[in-house]
Parts: C-alpha cells; structure tokens; sequence
C-alpha cells in the first residue's frame, strides 16, 4: 500500500529517525540540566533546527534516554504540527548501553526506508530523502575525530573506517539515508556480540558496504555542534542579525521556533508560578497557550526589543506606559517591609556565598580600577538593609530590562520574562527592584556582553574591568535618573539596590562575564556606602 501510495502521489514514504538518548558530556555544564539536542544555536534547540529540515508530513521517529521527558514536552510544545513517535530507551547509559543499543530499540517503528540524523548536525542544504541508500560526508582538514569514508567511482563509498584510520578519506557526519532498510536491521542484529550495540548505525553501514550493498556519498555542509568548540562556531554561523541578547544560564532558557517562543526552567515551581503570574499580569505580558512542568510557551509577536530600537521619544514613552503599570498594592507595610528585607539581604548573602563556593574564590581587600576596596562582607555590613529594603508594593514585573521589553510593530509595548514572585508574593512586589533591574539593563548591554565588549583582568589582588557602552544608553541613564527624581524616588536608593543586584546575578552566570558582575557590584557599592 506504502508503494502504491507513492506512486500516485509521487512522494515517497519514510522516516526520520533522531536519537537523542546519550549523555552529552562533551558539552560540559550545558547538557547538565538539558539534554544535549536542546542546546540552542540562534536561540533555537539543535534538534529543532534538524526537523525543520524535512516536509512536515514525514514522521519523526526519536529515542529518549538522558533528560527525555525535556525533550518529550518540548517536541510537543514546539513542533504540535509535527507527527513524532517517541521510542524510551532503557539503559541510557552503563552497561549495556550504546549508540547501536538506542538504534536497535527503534527497529520495530522504522520498518521502511528512513533517515537516519544525528541530534548535533547542522545542515545548510536540503536533507535528500531515502529513495536510495547514502551517507552524508563533509570536506574539512582535520577528520580525526570522525568516522570516515573512502568515495570512489560514481561517488560510491568503498569503505567505512574508524576514527583517525583511512588515507584520503573524509569524514562521515552520522546523517544517512537507509533505503535497504531489511538489509540494515539484519546486520544490526546480527552483530550484537560483535559491536553493533556501541558502535551504532555505522556498523550496520559497514557490513552493507562489505556485502556490496550500492551506498552513494552526498556532499553536505555541516556544523557540529557536539563540542563546546564547534558548538561555538555553529553559533556564530547561524547568528541572524537581529536575534534576541539572550544570556545563557545553566537551569534556565528561552527559545523561540515555530512561531513560538518557549520558556524552560528546570524548577518547576518556577514554571507553575510563571504560569500563574501571568494571569496577574494579563494585558501586559503574552497570553500562555500551552506549557508543561519545565515549559511554557507563547506565540511571538513581531516587533523588536526595546535594546534593538531604543531612541529618547521611544524610552519617554515607555517609561509613562511603565507608570501605568506600576499601579499601588495595598500590602501589610510591616510585613512587605520584612518580606524586602528578606530578598534583598538574605538573598545576596545565600549568592555570595554561591558565587565564592562556585567559582573557589574568597572574600579579599582588592585594588579595584586603581580604587582601594574592603573585603565584601565588610561592604555589606556598610549597608542600612532596613532603609533598603522600605519598599514600595506595586504590581511589578521583576526583571526589567531592555531584552524583556517588546516594542511591538503596532507600537505598543509587551513585557516579557517576568519573575515568578518577590520574595514569595506573586501579586506585588516593590517597585525599587524594577527600577535597579532596569537602571542594571542600562548600565550593562547584554548585546554587547554577548559580543564580548567587556574585559575583566585580575593581577593577585589588583583588578580591572571595562565595558563597552552604547551612547543611546548612557542618554537613556540620564533620562532614566531625571525620571527617578522627577517621581519623587531615591536615586541614591536604586544606584545601591542595582549595586546588590550585579552581585547576586554574578554566581549565575559563564565566567568570566560572572567575574566582571561582581567586581562592578562590588565596585559601585564601595562607592556608594562611602558617599
């Protein structure tokens, strides 16, 4: 029926298979949290990018192991036009695990010609589909690390050889078409004592080759993104011009695919108490239209970030919308004020501490851009916390900056990424933390933090930092501060909470942009205690 089938329609019927079950370890504190196919180049999981190189009537076939539920909800969540068959593999990992074992836990769903694609190949042409049998090779210098193939006449493979083994070879990138499919599953079967299960695909392509079976090579271009190094040159590749500044965290992400942006968090209270905000803030942030127990999403509005397109008019007009939204909550002022104490001062400390114990570094007496400056905790001391933390309770957002604006192309303006809840309230909050959130967002550009425009040197105790700043932010810190005192709220005040708040984001984020943080926070906050 399958033939018939293609002959009047004149497509042909396969699979993609996608295995996804395998730890990822090459990508290090990436693939701690995530599985490895939901690293994100552009903004977008690798695994995405690798779907949306077939038709959308053509079904993917995905084995899970490592973080498989991830995947699961967000294969649903992303692709819900896509038809998938989600296969668990069991080990994943130890002993009795493998490629070959993932490969062979699919054999009874991909029962036709397939494609086989590995989660970490980028792919710059159009995937051909099965309708013979072929493997996919690349043309780079240094294949070593890569299984390879040696192409003669026709471009007919004559041989599959092992990392680092053939002579005038080239590297084979784990994407093939399997048009002999019977022929394929035969010689995985057979060749579990002999290797097949750790070695994977490539054993059952090997025999096939030895058996005279008629294998093409096609000529690809491809990015790997298995590794932190070629994980890093895919990223500069696939960067589009005006992709959202998105600072990576270990336990947190944001992507957008399909006309979708999704959120993920790997603590779900974070994701439920997302969810439930979002009603709170309705009108002002996007409307969730599905979610799971680490995910939310919602459609993408088309506009551009207010870091994309800031001007004087354009901020002037924000900061009287902000106004708006920032309507009074009526709160237990004795309580809220207890409430602030405990987000501002023993969440700083609990990220000190994290920072040092993370980084193994200690609390020291440093010359800081040529400035004597005591140890830390001696600064901290420095700070009236009760003044800090006299609060005012507002609806609020919670991390306002300029990447979580949206300036829609109608004109209006959206909030995006908002907190799940300040100090555990999630129907107000106190406005000052908005207002440091958006005074850090102008002082450091996560534009050019994601450019590398800042530097941080360290000589023993003597310390230098610099960053790049746009001038449409440095006029924007000015509008901004004349608007602070225009509405009657403490400079002062904001200046030493966004000085707090450099320190506690420092512990979240890569080194050495994590550095730069705490000796800025730790910087501006001498400077201010001391006024």
């Amino acid at each position: 029926s399958s033939a018939l089938k293609m002959i009047i329609t004149g497509k042909m019927i396969y699979k993609v298979f996608i295995p996804t079950a395998g730890l990822g370890t090459r990508l290090g504190q990436l693939s701690k949290n995530i599985n490895k196919a939901l690293v994100a180049v552009d903004n977008k999981p690798v695994i995405s990018h690798v779907i949306e190189k077939f038709p959308k009537d053509v079904e993917i076939v995905v084995a899970l192991g490592y973080k498989g539920n991830l995947v699961r909800d967000y294969l649903q969540i992303a692709h819900p036009d896509r038809k998938m068959t989600f296969v668990d593999v069991d080990p994943y990992c130890g002993p009795g695990s493998g490629l070959g074992y993932t490969v062979l836990e699919c054999e009874s769903f991909l029962q036709c010609p397939f494609v086989f694609c590995t989660n970490d190949a980028l792919i710059l042409e159009k995937i051909p589909p099965p309708t013979e049998n072929w493997m996919g090779f690349t043309d780079i210098e240094n294949n070593e690390n890569y299984r390879s193939v040696r192409i003669g006449k026709g471009n007919i493979i004559e041989e599959l050889y092992e990392k680092d083994e053939g002579v005038d070879v080239k590297p084979y990138i784990g994407l093939a078409g399997i048009n002999d499919y019977k022929s394929f599953w035969k010689n995985m079967v057979d060749g579990v004592l002999y290797g097949s299960i750790q070695i994977g695909e490539s054993y059952g392509l090997r025999k096939m080759i030895e058996q005279n079976v008629r294998i093409k090579a096609k000529l690809l271009t491809w990015h790997d993104t298995g590794n932190l190094k070629n994980l890093a040159h895919a990223r500069e590749i696939f960067r589009r011009k005006n992709s959202p500044e998105i600072l990576e965290k270990p336990d947190e992400a944001i992507w957008f695919v399909n006309n979708r942006a999704i959120k993920f968090a790997e603590d779900k209270t974070f994701i439920s108490d997302r969810i439930e905000r979002s009603k709170l803030l309705k009108n002002y942030v996007p409307e969730i239209i599905d979610f799971s127990d680490n995910m939310y999403c919602y459609k993408l509005i088309n506009g551009n970030t207010m870091s994309k397109c800031i001007t004087k008019p354009l901020f002037l007009q924000f900061l009287d919308w902000i106004g708006h939204f920032w309507s009074p909550a009526e709160a237990n002022q004795s309580e809220f004020k207890q409430r602030c104490l405990t987000f501002y001062k023993k969440k700083t400390e609990k990220r000190v501490f994290q920072y040092f114990s993370r980084f193994r570094s200690s609390d020291n007496e440093e010359i800081i851009n040529g400035v004597k400056v005591p140890k830390l905790s001696d600064l901290l001391k420095k700070i009236d916390w009760k003044s800090l933390s006299d609060g005012i309770p507002v609806r609020y957002h919670g991390d306002l900056h300029f990447e979580n604006i949206l300036v829609a192309e109608n004109g209006e303006f959206c909030l995006l990424d908002w907190r799940q809840n300040f100090s555990g309230l999630k129907e107000y909050g106190d406005i000052y933390y908005d207002l440091a959130k958006l005074y850090h967002g102008i002082i450091v550009s996560h534009e050019l933090v994601n450019k590398n425009y800042f530097n941080i040197k360290r000589d023993g105790d003597i310390i230098t930092f610099d960053i790049l700043r746009n001038h449409k932010l440095v006029e924007a810190e000015r509008i901004f501060e004349k608007f602070i005192i225009e509405k009657g709220y403490d400079l002062h005040k904001v200046k030493l909470l966004t000085a707090v708040i450099f320190l506690n984001i420092a512990a979240l984020h890569h080194y050495p942009y994590s550095e730069f943080l705490f000796y800025l926070g730790k910087y501006q906050l001498n400077e201010l205690v001391n006024q």
